[in-house]
Order: structure tokens, then sequence, then C-alpha cells
């Protein structure tokens, strides 16, 4: 039998408050990287740093390049904990502890990317 959305957040709230937490944590720490990343974006100029590559060094591209950000930004907090509420209902708490830590640190990887690029433009 399939839980509803609801059903879904109210079982994880009474059963498995860790869970929760590590969702809000997600979804607050994507909403600060899709804040950053907004006012960040600089469409005044012309070329900024958009990648880095070991050989070539820093790539140059236009600002909406960097609309990548707020779109992994969206999908971190979104799609993530929707898929999390999946991970639950079907393998449990222990793995969705484990695909919320690393959608965590996906996001810390993220905000250091976006850092370092724009510590270069």
């Amino acid at each position: 039998m399939r839980l509803t959305f609801k059903e879904d957040i109210i079982k994880i709230y009474q059963t498995e408050r860790g869970v929760l937490i590590l969702m809000i944590l997600n979804l607050l720490i994507s909403i600060a990287l899709l804040i950053f990343s907004l006012i960040n974006l600089n469409p005044n100029s012309a070329v900024v740093k958009v990648g880095y590559g070991d050989i070539g060094g820093y790539r140059d591209g236009s600002w909406t390049d960097m609309l990548a950000f707020p779109l992994l930004a969206a999908i971190f907090g979104i799609l993530h904990n929707l898929l999390a509420l999946r991970i639950f209902h079907k393998r449990g708490s222990g793995m969705t502890k484990f695909f919320l830590i690393i959608t965590a640190a996906l996001i810390a990887g993220t905000f250091l990317v976006l850092i370092r690029l724009l510590g270069e433009s």
C-alpha cells in the first residue's frame, strides 16, 4: 500500500526525526546555495569563469552558463527530498539518511566550486 506525500511526512515526523532533520537541513542549505548563486550572477559582465580543468586551467564563458548553480540548488532542495521520501518508503531510514548525507556533501561541494570560480572572476 502506497502512502501519500502527507502520510509519509507524518510517518517520518513520528518515527524518524533524524531523517526529518536531515531533510530540513538539506532544504535550508540548498536555499542558501540558491540565494548565493543568484546574488552572484553577474549579467553585466561579458566573460566569467565557468569551469576548471587540470590541464587547461579556468574556462571562460558567459554569465548564462552560471545558471547551472541555481538549477542544482533547486534539484538538491526539492527533487532530492522527494527522492528521500521514496527511498524511505522503499528502503527504510538507514538508506535515507545515507542518501541525505551524500546530498549535503554534494551541496557543500557545489558551494566550494562556486566560491572558487567567483574568486577567479
